[in-house]
């Protein structure tokens, strides 16, 4: 599964976009990947793979996601965006 899969799929079971998800932890002021992770599992109910790969975009941003997981290419607004 694609990296930008596991956003959209994550988006698809909580209604929150990537960008969302980004908004969410910084109000929290979480930033250490297990904290995040564990937040994405108990309060939004997503499983281990989903809530590592929102991890990894709050942790290292959405450039560094963009250049080194999706060739270049990272949609954060949602999938209807796409449309």
């Amino acid at each position: 599964m694609s990296f930008q899969a596991y956003l959209d799929n994550a988006e698809k079971r909580t209604g929150i976009t990537p960008r969302g998800f980004l908004d969410l932890a910084s109000g929290k002021n979480l930033t250490k990947h297990g904290e995040i992770v564990t937040w994405l599992k108990t309060e939004h109910g997503l499983g281990h793979g989903h809530a590592t790969a929102i991890a990894r975009l709050v942790t290292k941003g959405p450039d560094f996601i963009a250049e080194h997981h999706t060739e270049g290419v990272l949609h954060l607004d949602g999938v209807a965006a796409r449309s």
